[in-house]
């Protein structure tokens, strides 16, 4: 009788194992099908993701999208739980998980300057190759590879962070300047001697705890911290010229100043450029965000145009400047659909169209440019600048896409940290010391470190 019993309840487990199989498709096997089948599946699931940014406005991006997923596909809902981190807080918290495979997030940002450390041996983070392998010749391919290694995509690009001018309306109108005349940074600098002498204001904000003018100005002629090989190549005549003129723009021209915080893209900065105190910032086109968000006094007030190019060595219209990537960590608990979700909030046509409407930024995706470049829609961007509405037409003429990025390497967080604390700093700020100087030192300290394996 005991075996009988025992024969009996093992049947009565499998069975029961077997009907709850059968019973409900698994999250990734239902958003694999990623068509209207879901919608008329009997069957619901509602899978939990966590995203991690460590920006506000990525955000109020990803729960959008989170919306439109669940709209789309009800039968296959995502509760998306997004955590907004300090900058070094969320990217130290996630190397630690990555390293320790505890307490990982489905989804995360991770800026572009901290990037390489992510790609250090094998990566731990999931192959997104397949994600935009249909439409990569759709991409602003410098975007694209910024987050790649050995052919593999890692992290889905948010923008193209095209450099353009924002020119204070206001103040130009004192001085007698209209900016779209201003092609050159020959015809920059004139046109800050006039501004400075007329209106008392300086023309330009320049970084000195950041890199966007410099890099801006040596990209356009097509020069690099590292060359093709991962050479340094950070003290060239190029890059020395550079620095030069950003120095003779503050000391010898004085048409321009260090803002507060060091750079245009911080709180202090934000509210010193709002009380009308530059005629002028050199920043990516995702800057406009900040703008609307931060500067609130300047609605109407800014124009914004090309950045200027160099009468003779140009080489790029624009650089592409800032970025984040977005990744899939591989030890997280939902890869499948969390990849599925991570294309449907960034990597579709529709997507990129939202990138723009949502947080103003230029879409990674080329292609979606010349459409905004007809018709950009009226939102909050459009609105806040002069020429809101003519603003991707200008962004599309000059540059057709053509759109360069300063190399991604494994030595750019120490790259970066000797340019802002003794590069610029010396030269810009303390005038302690030449460009060339302040260049070939920090060069001969990266080609240590390169020698030594770091």
């Amino acid at each position: 009788m005991k075996r009988i019993l025992s024969f009996l309840l093992v049947i009565t487990l499998l069975m029961t194992t077997m009907l709850a199989g059968c019973g409900q498709k698994s999250p990734s096997s239902s958003a694999n099908q990623g068509n209207s089948s879901n919608a008329n599946s009997s069957t619901n699931t509602t899978t939990d993701l966590t995203l991690w940014t460590f920006v506000g406005l990525h955000a109020q991006m990803y729960n959008a999208a989170a919306k439109r997923w669940n709209e789309t596909y009800p039968n296959q809902k995502i509760n998306l739980k997004v955590v907004t981190y300090p900058y070094e807080d969320m990217h130290n918290k996630l190397l630690v998980a990555l390293q320790s495979g505890v307490g990982v997030p489905d989804i995360a940002d991770i800026e572009l300057g901290r990037f390489p450390q992510f790609l250090k041996g094998t990566p731990q983070l999931a192959d997104l190759t397949d994600l935009v392998a249909q439409d990569k010749d759709k991409y602003i391919q410098s975007r694209l590879e910024l987050y790649s290694k050995d052919g593999k995509l890692y992290g889905l690009p948010t923008h193209g962070g095209a450099v353009m001018a924002f020119y204070n309306k206001d103040i130009l109108d004192k001085a007698g300047i209209d900016p779209s005349t201003i092609k050159t940074w020959d015809d920059f600098i004139a046109a800050g001697k006039i501004v400075k002498e007329k209106t008392g204001k300086p023309m330009l904000a320049v970084s000195q705890t950041a890199m966007w003018e410099f890099n801006t100005m040596i990209g356009q002629q097509g020069s690099d911290y590292f060359d093709e090989n991962g050479n340094v190549i950070l003290d060239n005549d190029t890059n020395i010229k550079t620095l030069q003129f950003l120095h003779d723009m503050i000391y010898k021209d004085q048409i321009a100043v260090i803002p507060p915080g060091g750079q245009p893209d911080t709180t202090q900065a934000y509210g010193w450029i709002d009380k009308g105190n530059v005629a002028a910032v050199v920043m990516p086109f995702w800057f406009m965000s900040r703008f609307v968000s931060y500067m609130k006094d300047l609605k109407g007030k800014i124009i914004v145009e090309p950045a200027p190019i160099w009468k003779d060595e140009n080489k790029y219209p624009t650089v592409g400047q800032g970025g984040t990537g977005t990744v899939v960590p591989s030890a997280g608990k939902h890869v499948d659909i969390a990849k599925k979700f991570l294309a449907f909030a960034k990597e579709t046509k529709e997507a990129n169209l939202e990138i723009w409407n949502t947080l103003g930024f230029d879409p990674p995706r080329w292609d979606v440019w010349p459409q905004l470049a007809t018709d950009p829609g009226d939102n909050q961007y459009t609105q806040y600048f002069v020429n809101g509405k003519d603003i991707f037409k200008i962004l599309y003429d000059s540059t057709k896409g053509n759109i360069v990025s300063l190399r991604s390497t494994q030595l750019n967080v120490t790259a970066n940290d000797l340019m802002a604390n003794q590069v610029l700093y010396k030269v810009l700020k303390a005038n302690s010391a030449t460009a060339e100087q302040a260049l070939k030192a920090a060069a001969n300290e990266l080609r240590k470190d390169k020698n030594s394996g770091q």
